[in-house]
């Protein structure tokens, strides 16, 4: 059985970070193992959340992990909550990185052209290079803005979609996606570009015009899932796109939906049909 690690926060309650990334990534068929950088009692959107900063712990989980000769098929990290871990977790790159496995970034950041609260231009510069040494990264159209320092833009078209792809490659980053992606009213879904193969791929869904927290967070872990099931980027964004849609999708037509998630785990059995119909088609 292969095994991520994923490097994240944990909020108790929320249905994000951790919480999204452990049922899905196990559902996939692949251990899930944890570096949490935080507990949360609640994700940020609820009033009075308690916060326990856990970026002390992360060289010595590191350092034991190094002593056990565990071995990671894919590194994936999401919500970094300071430079320090921005650091912490760099180091954990280069103890980890194999020719073997892969690492992808989220380098979640911000949304709606703004950076989260509490997020500064170090940061950003910090989380720049930590992408660099990706092999792939999952922006929104926010965080490509904040990396490559240009204007985030509400009205575009593809001809720009695909020359911010290109310019976060040149960041020296092999394979980059963009989430959040939308050339009309209807659809919207993500764009990737293979800087080594110079080809560009898209897939798109039904849009849904509400928004709800942690769905960055579902399409991440469930693209790097299938990346694990040994199916290519493309089929695994195929993945992504298809069961991020049938969550939100779900959770608006279902009255007994909480408003602060995606009642992502009443669709996990379509994922797993979803999942399987992409690999047989490969094999």
């Amino acid at each position: 059985m292969k095994r991520i690690i994923t490097i994240q926060d944990i909020s108790c309650v929320g249905k994000c970070s951790l919480t999204v990334a452990l049922p899905i990534i196990s559902a996939m068929g692949v251990e899930a193992a944890v570096l949490p950088t935080a507990v949360l009692s609640t994700h940020t959107a609820f009033k009075n959340f308690t916060f326990r900063d856990l970026t002390s712990d992360i060289p010595s989980v590191s350092k034991h992990f190094k002593s056990e000769k565990f071995k990671f098929d894919a590194i994936y990290t999401g919500y970094l909550g300071s430079v320090e871990q921005i650091n912490l977790v760099a180091e954990f790159f280069d103890e980890f990185k194999t020719n073997d496995n892969i690492i992808v970034v989220d380098p979640v950041m911000g949304d709606n052209g703004k950076l989260y609260s509490g997020f500064t231009k170090d940061f950003v510069n910090k989380m720049r290079r930590l992408c660099s040494n990706a092999d792939i990264i999952i922006p929104n159209l926010t965080e490509a803005s904040f990396l490559l320092d240009i204007e985030y833009k509400n009205d575009y078209n593809e001809v720009f979609i695909k020359d911010v792809l290109k310019r976060l490659s040149d960041l020296g980053i092999q394979r980059t996606v963009l989430t959040g992606v939308s050339f009309n009213q209807n659809e919207i879904g993500t764009m990737m570009y293979d800087s080594s193969k110079n080809e560009y791929y898209s897939c798109f869904s039904e849009k849904i015009n509400d928004y709800f927290h942690g769905t960055g967070d579902i399409f991440a872990s469930t693209c790097v899932g299938a990346l694990m099931n040994d199916l290519s980027l493309q089929k695994s964004l195929n993945v992504a796109v298809d069961y991020t849609y049938e969550a939100i999708k779900t959770t608006v037509n279902s009255k007994n939906s909480n408003w602060y998630g995606v009642d992502f785990e009443r669709v996990i059995p379509d994922l797993i049909k979803m999942l399987n119909e992409e690999k047989a088609l490969v094999y």
